[in-house]
């Protein structure tokens, strides 16, 4: 019954999709996207991010084959979308494809902390047999098969953010929380080569390279916000994407610290007195700490914490989820086996998601009415919502 439910909103969904059109008129809110001057063909890319809270808005990065939205295009995307509302604690997973009818395959997640918080690490992985979500070292979801294989063209890279009308999928617009700002330290691409990821560019965002990127001066049908280029500023070595009410554009705020000092994914410091944090960093030093997902300390006196975090002291404690203590006098919580929860299995188009990642919208019960009032609202938006210049 749900195939049949979903299938027959994926054809309504394809239906708006059909009637986008570009908006005249100013909006009274400006938000923000800046997109890549070139395209890619599969990769892996990491991004260090702290998204928007407040609901009704979303922060964002995907990939888009330029052009998808034009009669007789095929649709290809790849989603990582942040919810702003229930406090920036669920993101949402999608793979767009198609012509006419778009296939679609969200997985809305918790991630079990507000995201607006802290920044964490996104990484998202794209081959030819899969596509892969995680965030701080840790895959949430996998997809394989037919839609996997329907993205044979190259991507162009966005980061947006922006505040969707489908109430229902986002939750009713706060304006009382403007200005609202997305915060990005730095995004990695690795060219996918035989197999292997090799890493191709950095960009720290210590200046807007504008050989690199651009800032988007649009609006479409079902978004709340024009995009104003003088609403992505790059300042303190991090971009920032922000969404104000007209006439209050820009970032003139303190960019929060990124407690990341490892500069992300296999970072480490090593020093008398140092603090090393973000997934897989690690640290060695005579009085120090160590935290963030595979986080490690190894000291006379320490702490290690964080999911995969151990400490391996003289007398030092280990918590956390996977944590482990093996020192003379330690302790050691948590659950060894990883955090559960979710919705898990295959789904039709032959995706899968994995212990935490579930697929069961924030605050929905798993019946096929309610998959279907949230499939509805997702779908509609989505299909709504990209990427026409203002005419």
């Amino acid at each position: 019954m749900f195939t049949r439910v979903r299938a027959g909103l994926m054809l309504a969904a394809a239906s708006l999709a059909l009637a986008v059109s570009s908006t005249a008129a100013a909006k009274p809110y400006k938000g923000a996207e800046l997109y890549s001057a070139q395209s890619y063909l599969h990769g892996r890319m990491e991004m260090r991010m702290r998204m928007v809270r407040g609901s009704g808005i979303l922060s964002t990065f995907f990939t888009y084959k330029n052009g998808s939205e034009m009669s007789g295009a095929f649709w290809e995307e790849i989603d990582i979308e942040v919810f702003g509302k229930n406090n920036a604690r669920s993101w949402q997973s999608n793979i767009i494809t198609g012509m006419g009818t778009r296939v679609t395959s969200e997985g809305v997640h918790d991630a079990g902390v507000s995201l607006a918080d802290g920044y964490h690490t996104y990484t998202l992985e794209w081959t030819p047999d899969y596509v892969s979500w995680s965030i701080d070292g840790r895959e949430i979801k996998r997809s394989t098969g037919a839609q996997v294989t329907a993205l044979k063209n190259a991507q162009s890279f966005r980061f947006n953010t922006w505040s969707s009308e489908a109430t229902e999928w986002v939750g009713p617009f706060d304006d009382s929380v403007l200005p609202a700002h997305q915060f990005v330290n730095w995004i990695k691409y690795y060219r996918y080569n035989n197999g292997n990821f090799e890493l191709a560019w950095q960009d720290d965002f210590n200046s807007l390279d504008s050989t690199r990127w651009s800032k988007a001066d649009w609006t479409f049908d079902g978004n709340r916000v024009d995009f104003d280029p003088q609403n992505v500023t790059v300042k303190d070595g991090t971009l920032v994407l922000s969404l104000t009410r007209e006439g209050q554009t820009g970032f003139n705020g303190n960019v929060p610290r990124d407690e990341d000092t490892g500069s992300g994914a296999g970072g480490a410091a090593t020093a008398a007195s140092s603090s090393a944090t973000g997934a897989g960093g690690a640290e060695t030093a005579a009085s120090s700490s160590g935290s963030g997902e595979g986080g490690a300390a190894t000291v006379a006196s320490s702490s290690g914490s964080g999911e995969g975090g151990a400490a391996t002291a003289a007398s030092s404690s280990g918590n956390g989820v996977g944590a482990a203590g093996t020192p003379a006098s330690s302790s050691g919580s948590g659950d060894a086996s990883g955090e559960g929860g979710g919705v898990g299995g295959t789904t039709p188009d032959g995706e899968s998601s994995d212990a935490g990642g579930g697929c069961v919208a924030a605050g929905a019960s798993t019946t096929s009415s309610s998959w279907a009032a949230a499939l509805a609202l997702g779908l509609s938006a989505l299909a709504m919502r990209r990427r026409r210049p203002r005419g």
